[in-house]
């Protein structure tokens, strides 16, 4: 394949706050890398995330316009764009819950070669439910690329897809850098990502919390983001009268500092895909203890190796195992000693290496 005449547009909703988001910002490094020509394109203004090539601001050149109209001007500019730039592959990075939406899309995008990513394992937000309309959105897509085995194999088990292959996410080597907020514990744990509850369930969280009695011992629970969810996380903390014990801190665009002193990071989710977080978390050197929901941890975390794998949706457990790795120091000091290795076959050049071998198939 001739990389000099090869543009790849990277179709995300936002290049902010989300770890799919955060996924479109590190792929465009690894495709800068590998000499293909990349556009990122966005359909909301939001930007936070380091990218690398030329970016197409959508939210922001429809601000002025709202409902119907500003979908119809997105969606002509879109088309717009990839014809003048002369786009050869598109990787859509989006969520697509929307048929009608949807299909408009596969018309604005041609017989240029698209590449669907599935972040999920709630595969709703990506694939109609219907196997007839998601056979006729995938019909002309050269690959589906799954995050985790897991959300592969119910891909294959739901709709019978075989274009499908696995890539995991990347962790790159993460800066030093340091914490911008004053109000952060001595002793903590921490959740980093998106505040929200349907997701990320952290009424379990606060719950386990409140069951594993640390902050008796001196540890304090931080979360650390944004969302629509923090009126409720903050009415959690207020029911179970945790208002001394849980700080809640705004998302910051660099949020490693946090995560290199904390304790341990947690992860409570209903769902997940493969969550940036775990591997972000174990590359800097800091264990993890997750639940073992759909999908990803259990791809990530050996039990009592890297961190702590728990049965989901039991606040008991959760709490018993947060009191672990406080309590018991070999225990934690072996997680801690293993975890950065634990996440090196997820090095940018090694999933670089899996994504030239897709493109180039």
């Amino acid at each position: 394949m001739d990389h000099d005449k090869t543009k790849i547009a990277i179709i995300s909703h936002s290049l902010g706050e989300g770890g799919a988001e955060r996924f479109a910002g590190e792929l465009s490094f690894m495709l800068n890398d590998l000499q293909y020509e990349v556009h990122h394109i966005i359909v909301n203004d939001n930007v936070d995330y380091p990218f690398s090539g030329q970016l197409y601001n959508l939210g922001q050149l429809c601000q002025g316009d709202s409902g119907l109209l500003k979908k119809i001007k997105k969606g002509k500019l879109l088309h717009q764009y990839l014809k003048n730039k002369n786009i050869n592959i598109i990787i859509d990075n989006r969520t697509r819950n929307s048929l009608i939406r949807e299909l408009l899309t596969v018309l604005i995008y041609g017989n240029r070669k698209i590449y669907y990513i599935i972040h999920s394992y709630h595969l709703e937000n990506y694939l109609p439910k219907s196997v007839f309309f998601a056979k006729l959105l995938c019909k002309n897509a050269q690959k589906l690329i799954c995050v985790s085995k897991a959300i592969e194999e119910k891909v294959f088990q739901t709709y019978g897809f075989k274009n499908t292959v696995t890539i995991y996410n990347p962790v790159k080597k993460l800066p030093i850098t340091e914490m911008t907020s004053g109000d952060v514990p001595e002793n903590y744990i921490l959740f980093y990502g998106r505040l929200e509850e349907q997701v990320k369930n952290f009424t379990l969280l606060l719950q386990a919390f409140s069951e594993s009695k640390i902050d008796e011992k001196g540890f304090q629970l931080v979360i650390l983001g944004n969302g629509p969810s923090k009126k409720t996380i903050q009415e959690t903390i207020e029911k179970l009268q945790l208002v001394d014990s849980v700080t809640l801190i705004p998302f910051q665009k660099d949020p490693f500092a946090y995560v290199r002193k904390a304790r341990f990071t947690i992860l409570t989710s209903y769902y997940e895909g493969f969550p940036m977080s775990i591997i972000e978390s174990l590359s800097l050197g800091t264990p993890v203890i997750s639940v073992d929901c759909n999908s990803g941890p259990k791809e990530i975390i050996v039990n009592e190796k890297n961190g702590l794998l728990v049965p989901n949706h039991d606040p008991v457990l959760l709490g018993k195992a947060m009191s672990r790795f406080v309590e018991d120091s070999d225990l934690y000091e072996y997680c801690k000693k293993n975890a950065t290795q634990s996440v090196s076959h997820l090095s940018f050049s090694e999933i670089s290496a899996q994504w030239q071998s897709v493109l180039e198939e």
